[in-house]
């Protein structure tokens, strides 16, 4: 067999197993189109809906538009401790918020409500009965607009205390614990918003003046005084309604 025909074979070959690759190619699966509604309400609070009716369920998660990137160096760890006081009770509501939720039908166990902070946001997310929407928005509302005035000095010392010893847990007495903030350390400089921990450190945890600071800072997040933690104008909620058959 000539080279000139062993060649001609070949690229036959290659263009046979070319083509039946092609056509055996699955067909890539179109976009998935998720419906919703997105609307801002005069208070400046951003509303993201979308109804799903598979189960009577509704889920709503609330994303706070600060982090830990807005606080200044010597008052970290501000924007989580706030998190965690989000869930100490509010002016109307005056009991733990997990009270309230797990009346509404929330799983508390299985991880149906919790809150969470990074760099970049602070948010809050309850699953319950779909029956029980209204009466969950109102304890949401009540927290976001009474925080500074339900705050005491017990919960302050009481939380204070819970995320300085989360701390511990997790980064200090946890083997390569530290690992992410020596990298975060190490990656970003000083003064840059990312280059401390977003739990903060135990001396500024510790360093918190007292009531007084704290209730001033619910409001600043212990950032510059245009970046308020937990006011409406930098919050977007998303409802995500699984109605079954009713409205």
């Amino acid at each position: 067999m000539t080279r000139s025909r062993l060649l001609f074979l070949l690229a036959l070959v290659l263009t046979a197993v070319g083509l039946v690759g092609h056509a055996q190619a699955p067909a890539a699966p179109a976009m998935p189109k998720l419906e919703f509604e997105k609307f801002t309400l005069p208070n400046g609070l951003q509303v993201i809906l979308h109804v799903d009716r598979k189960l009577p369920i509704v889920h709503v998660n609330e994303w706070f538009h600060v982090g830990s990137k807005n606080e200044k160096p010597g008052r970290t760890g501000f924007a989580h401790l706030f998190e965690h006081m989000m869930f100490q009770g509010s002016t109307n509501a005056k009991e733990d918020y997990f009270v309230y939720v797990e009346k509404a039908g929330a799983n508390i166990r299985e991880g149906g409500v919790n809150g969470t902070t990074s760099q970049d946001r602070t948010n809050y997310f309850a699953t319950v009965p779909s029956g029980n929407l209204e009466n969950l928005l109102w304890v949401e509302s009540d927290r976001i607009a009474t925080l500074a005035d339900a705050t005491d000095q017990k919960k302050l010392d009481n939380q204070r205390d819970v995320v300085k010893n989360e701390r511990r847990q997790s980064l200090e007495n946890q083997p390569y614990g530290r690992a992410f903030v020596l990298l975060f350390d190490s990656v970003f400089p000083a003064g840059h918003p990312y280059h401390w921990p977003v739990i903060g450190s135990q001396e500024d945890l510790t360093a918190a003046r007292g009531l007084e600071h704290a209730q001033s800072l619910s409001g600043k997040g212990g950032c510059d005084s245009s970046s308020r933690t937990h006011s409406s104008s930098r919050a977007t909620s998303s409802a995500t309604i699984s109605a079954g058959n009713s409205e």
